[in-house]
């Protein structure tokens, strides 16, 4: 058993609660809007499986409570359900965010498991409109099936919606997931990072929510740090090159830190600019302004 260290802000895990790992860039869609460009001719990039148990065992190490494994689509990765079991053994939740597209039997009863959450995303009411997002015909119906399936056995879902086309019919579509049982869901505006960049666009902070390096980072397919999925374009440094902590600590990732606006809630104190507190979301919450931390 690791031996897990506390977590305060000047602790070991610089405050961090959860890590996203985004351990391919392979997925059966090729949504419009995404922000890592996969698609099924993508591939899981530089990090081996030995690398990705490594930045599992270091999380566990730095007290850092939880990891989300997601993509691409995760569940495509052949060492996935390895990772999940792994952060389980050492005490970590994990959240497993799947596009639902194609679940096999064996894998529910992991979705099952005490510390498991589960998320989604989800676009329309309408299949048409769904698979338009996607890319790919049929989707609509499987994830929503998938969705089912889930609410059925129990398991904590969390539903993302983003609006990716002109009168998109999210209002709907969250009716349906309600309707459904759903109960955590959130909905975003596109951020302009991967295949949602216009032309000749360029990669900006301003297209985050706040939340990225406050509570989290990430580790992407070539072993980058971020400050989270989002942020991709601004590595702190390579766990393939340097451990976990020591880019934690680094003057890269405090820069990074002090770059990035925290988000607005409303009536509350974060001590810094008087209005903020971290968000209990574990994704962009839009109805969060972001502050200037100097204000």
């Amino acid at each position: 058993m690791v031996a897990v260290a506390e977590n305060p802000v000047t602790g070991p895990g610089k405050g961090l609660d959860m890590l996203e790992l985004e351990i391919t860039g392979k997925c059966q869609l090729t949504c419009t809007h995404c922000l890592t460009e996969s698609s099924p001719g993508a591939d899981h990039g530089m990090m081996t499986e030995a690398d990705w148990r490594s930045v599992i065992i270091d999380a566990a190490s730095l007290g850092i409570s939880k990891v989300q494994i997601i993509g691409g689509e995760p569940t495509v990765h052949p060492h996935w359900a390895e990772f999940v079991e792994l952060a389980l053994s050492l005490g970590r939740e994990v959240e497993i965010y799947s596009n639902l597209y194609r679940v096999r039997d064996p894998w529910w009863p992991l979705f099952q498991r005490e510390g498991v959450t589960l998320g989604t995303s989800y676009y329309s009411d309408r299949a048409d409109e769904h698979d338009r997002v996607t890319g790919r015909s049929g989707s609509y119906l499987r994830t929503r099936a998938n969705i089912r399936r889930a609410l059925e056995r129990g398991i904590e879902l969390r539903v993302g919606m983003v609006e990716v086309l002109p009168g998109q019919r999210v209002a709907e579509g969250r009716a349906e997931l309600e309707a459904m049982g759903v109960r955590r869901i959130k909905v975003d505006r596109v951020r302009a990072v991967g295949r949602a960049m216009l032309p000749g666009q360029a990669p900006s902070l301003g297209e985050l929510c706040g939340h990225c390096t406050h509570g989290r980072a990430a580790v992407l397919p070539n072993g980058d740090l971020a400050g989270c999925v989002l942020s991709r374009d601004f590595p702190v440094g390579n766990v393939r090159e340097r451990p976990l902590a020591e880019l934690l600590w680094s003057t890269e990732w405090d820069r990074l830190v002090e770059r990035i606006p925290l988000p607005r809630r409303k009536g509350a104190v974060c001590g810094v600019c008087g209005v903020c507190q971290p968000n209990d979301s574990e994704g962009c919450d839009p109805s969060n302004e972001a502050c200037d931390p100097t204000d």
